[in-house]
């Protein structure tokens, strides 16, 4: 940039010759090329996220209220489905349940789908169900994660914080198990 500033003050007052000097330090000079573009203009972009179905159950509250009760335990599971909605437009979807329970019942339960609307152009087909399964929940488990967190604490409950998923690990080990399990003929 250093370089152009005093050309284009010279261009300024010397039209002909600046545009005469320009011209051989360009054709000597590379172009420089331009790392931020990906190398197959390969794109995610999310087009809307949303809450597709919710459930809060505190059955019997308010006597859960008090503590936690003797023996609690917490089941979670969370499940991705991936859909396509038009051409390039897939819906992917966080399935996540959780069961906080003691030997007395049930303390609360949770049922949540969350889900996004993503655009995904020049993805090669080697690579849709891994951006589907990996990337596409990474961008949307922030969002689940505060809302399970401030559904539990306005149910009267300490706030249930999720840790981070590693959905790359998960993909490898669904891949992993079904290549595994014997094909019905």
């Amino acid at each position: 940039m250093a370089t152009k500033k005093p050309s284009t003050a010279k261009s300024a007052a010397k039209p002909k010759k600046t545009t005469k000097a320009a011209k051989s330090p360009v054709i000597d000079t590379p172009p420089e090329p331009a790392p931020a573009q990906p190398v197959h203009g390969a794109q995610l972009n999310v087009l809307g996220q949303f809450v597709k179905d919710l459930s809060f159950e505190s059955p019997n509250a308010p006597t859960s209220l008090q503590g936690p009760g003797e023996n609690p335990k917490l089941e979670v599971n969370v499940n991705v489905q991936g859909r396509k909605h038009d051409d390039d437009v897939y819906e992917v979807g966080l399935h996540f349940e959780a069961q906080a329970a003691n030997d007395t019942g049930v303390i609360y339960n949770v049922e949540l789908v969350y889900a996004g609307l993503f655009r995904l152009t020049s993805i090669p087909d080697n690579l849709l169900q891994p951006v589907l399964f990996i990337d596409c929940p990474a961008v949307l488990f922030p969002f689940l994660r505060r809302l399970v967190a401030d559904l539990t604490r306005e149910g009267g409950f300490p706030p249930l914080y999720l840790d981070p998923i590693d959905f790359a690990s998960l993909y490898q080990q669904n891949v992993a198990q079904s290549q595994q399990q014997p094909v019905a003929s």
